[in-house]
């Protein structure tokens, strides 16, 4: 995940504030979007038109164009209420993602639990970072093996799946619940015939899961903030993100050390590892798979310019 150290994100509104308007009985559709709208606004939400537009049409079950289409259809006093709770959840700061428990990643859809990251597009770097890899190296239809560590959702290794047909994957996570979520994900998008998910911490979670001499790929989304740093990141992510999944020790880096300890073991010679990285991570990430007798082949950015991917190599 990319969180970033920022301002709370109040939950309580200004002195003097009135009170959040309500939606009378008999609003119609647009109404209901613009009052939305104007409540984040005031709230000081950074995307109150995308956020109200999916809130109404999470409650109303409606996509964008019907939401045009039926603009003035009157809704019911239920579906306004329900507008109503959503709206004054994501005006408190809960996410879109955790409110609606569920978030697109790679074009899939992927269901939240409260042991695992809201995946976020930055990630999708490691997913194209690997896919670039894979492409270079044996083709898109080679029946590769690929790990996943800290697996969380599942949305690295089901993403890589989705683009390749003969790949079968193992994802690991430490927490039991997150890997319950990832196993449903696997299902929900169709390619749990070719995916595992185990309890476990990293690499040592490798040795009783698999015995078929390693991977071709490893993937991972370490914990990379520094703890010192946790405790002022911005509400959405403090208060929603595990915050297991989020701190990585004293300098951000503890999870980075604990895989490239033993990743040659479970690397194949020729095997490549793809770490998303933490802002201004790059060179201290390298340096660690250097020390661990890997080679740092290329760096991926993210779409903000940030030094996202993180892809080493074993030599064959």
């Amino acid at each position: 995940m990319t969180p970033a150290p920022g301002a709370p994100f109040s939950k309580t509104p200004p002195s003097g504030t009135p009170e959040p308007e309500t939606l009378g009985s008999g609003a119609t559709v647009s109404e209901a979007a613009r009052r939305a709208r104007r409540r984040l606004v005031e709230a000081g939400v950074a995307t109150p038109d995308l956020d109200a537009r999916i809130l109404v049409g999470h409650a109303t079950g409606l996509d964008r164009a019907a939401m045009i289409a039926e603009g003035r259809r009157k809704l019911d006093d239920r579906t306004l209420a329900a507008i109503d709770d959503l709206v004054a959840r994501r005006a408190g700061g809960e996410p879109v993602g955790r409110i609606l428990g569920r978030r697109e990643f790679w074009g899939l859809d992927f269901a939240l639990g409260p042991d695992t990251l809201e995946p976020r597009p930055d990630s999708e770097t490691i997913v194209e970072a690997a896919l670039d890899v894979i492409d270079s190296r044996t083709g898109w239809d080679a029946p590769l093996r690929i790990a996943d560590l800290g697996t969380g959702t599942g949305c690295l290794l089901i993403a890589l799946l989705s683009e390749l047909p003969q790949a079968r994957g193992l994802g690991v996570d430490i927490s039991d619940g997150a890997v319950r979520v990832a196993r449903s994900n696997a299902e929900t998008n169709g390619v749990a015939a070719r995916a595992r998910f185990v309890v476990g911490s990293w690499t040592d979670a490798l040795d009783s899961a698999d015995r078929s001499g390693g991977f071709d790929v490893i993937v991972a989304n370490p914990p990379y903030i520094e703890s010192g740093i946790c405790g002022r990141l911005d509400r959405e992510v403090a208060d929603y993100d595990p915050i297991a999944a989020l701190d990585g020790g004293a300098d951000g880096l503890d999870a980075y050390r604990a895989i490239l300890t033993d990743i040659a073991r479970v690397l194949k010679p020729g095997g490549a590892l793809i770490f998303e990285l933490g802002q201004g991570q790059r060179a201290e990430v390298a340096a660690l798979a250097e020390g661990a007798g890997l080679s740092v082949t290329s760096i991926r950015q993210d779409l903000a310019g940030t030094e996202r991917a993180l892809v080493v190599n074993k030599a064959g």
